[in-house]
């Protein structure tokens, strides 16, 4: 990735975003700050109440770099990394899938028909109905374009499609407050169902496996367009949950396996090289914790420990994997954090190997983390759900720290 050529300029992007307030406009979310606590530059990039950035594990950026994919009630929206210009691109009430990580295309579901649409031309094209079945999930596109993936229940029982992979869209992005019941319940209904492949092209359905397994968080590989990762959902001290699968159906392969009672592992998400799966482990709930990383080609382990207060409910990592960053939680949350209102950036540091060889051992190390944000004034029901920005110098996010929900992005180096 060239960054240079995509650069976010920080100080003309200060500069806009400390205009005046129009009259009249007094009540709205501040469009710049310095956080007092941490020293770092805050900015609001959207206007729209209810606007929101992708899930954490959603590819928002658009394959050149150059704009940031938001949703909001008026439907799919771009954000201009190097203008600030905001254009709504699908309008109407959607369902977003994900950013095309060849095209400019951004993927999304309205009134149960899978279309694409070019954010820069606006050319619109429909790809297939999606499967009429019970619970139908379509999350995720393949790197080159060529096959989405999906799920749904193949009897006619209740629909538990409650999974998280992409929000609702224009509301509810906040988490039910009965999710850990319907999972409980979800999890013992075992409802058989079907994971397939759509053409993007053809818009042919093959099913590629099944199970009574409740699949969910289905995510291709960024550069392998023949893996998929996918997990068993549920209560997660209860599921084995990380798993990867050819789109052929073949080599299905456990990610992580436990070696303890009550050890969690979830919210797993890519590297930007399609190396290595990332997830949050805690050995065991709520009491350990690190990120943990495996590599989809050698096997090989990384875990990298921190800190109760620095537990996060999601993590992310920038496109060369020298940094992480983290959206914090509040005491509510599994980790019991008294001080964890925080979003993090994380420098990841590996323990000197002092002359032991063993392919089979974890490699440990650990988070250096920096506050970024303090969040004490945001209600986590709503994720925060942080991504770095192509050029790796912002942290996007979305908070209701004000109120409505917007999206945010905090620098990564401290203002000046």
């Amino acid at each position: 990735m060239n960054t240079d050529k995509h650069r976010w300029k920080s100080n003309a992007f200060f500069v806009f975003f400390s205009l005046t307030l129009p009259l009249g406009a007094q009540t709205a979310p501040p469009k710049s700050w310095i956080d007092a606590d941490t020293g770092h530059r805050v900015v609001r990039l959207t206007d729209e109440p209810g606007s929101a950035s992708l899930y954490f594990n959603q590819n928002g950026y658009t394959a050149d770099d150059k704009k940031l994919i938001y949703t909001s009630p008026a439907g799919i929206a771009t954000f201009d990394l190097a203008t600030h210009e905001t254009r709504t691109v699908v309008a109407g009430r959607v369902r977003i899938i994900v950013a095309g990580r060849k095209s400019q295309n951004v993927y999304y579901i309205k009134s149960g028909t899978v279309y694409a649409t070019d954010v820069d031309t606006l050319a619109t094209r429909e790809i297939a109905k999606a499967p009429a079945r019970n619970g139908v999930s379509v999350p995720t596109v393949n790197a080159d374009e060529t096959l989405l993936a999906g799920t749904y229940i193949e009897n006619e029982g209740p629909d538990y499609n409650a999974g998280r992979t992409q929000d609702p869209q224009p509301q509810s992005l906040a988490q039910p407050a009965n999710k850990g019941q319907m999972m409980e319940q979800r999890l013992a209904a075992r409802l058989p169902m079907a994971m397939f492949t759509m053409s993007t092209k053809t818009g042919e359905v093959k099913v590629i496996h099944r199970a009574t397994d409740w699949l969910n968080h289905l995510e291709f590989s960024p550069t392998d367009p023949g893996l998929l990762m996918f997990c068993h959902e549920g209560p997660w001290h209860k599921v084995e949950r990380i798993w990867t699968i050819r789109t052929d159906g073949s080599q299905i392969t456990k990610v992580h396996t436990r070696t303890m009672a009550m050890e969690i592992f979830g919210h797993e998400f890519w590297s930007h090289d399609g190396k290595t799966i990332w997830y949050d482990l805690q050995t065991p709930r709520g009491e350990d914790f690190w990120v943990a990383g495996y590599n989809v080609e050698n096997g090989a382990r990384t875990w990298y420990h921190l800190q109760r207060n620095e537990w996060s409910i999601h993590f992310n990592v920038t496109a060369d994997g020298k940094l992480f960053c983290g959206d914090g939680g509040d005491p509510g949350q599994v980790a019991k954090a008294p001080d964890g209102e925080w979003i993090y950036l994380f420098r990841p540091e590996l323990i000197p190997n002092r002359g032991i060889t063993d392919s089979q051992l974890v490699t440990p190390g650990v988070f250096r983390a920096e506050k970024l944000v303090n969040m004490s004034k945001h209600q986590y029901k709503l994720e925060p759900n942080v991504s770095f920005t192509p050029d790796q110098k912002w942290v996007v996010f979305r908070s209701n720290m004000f109120g409505p929900t917007f999206v945010f992005a905090v620098e990564v180096e401290k203002g000046k």
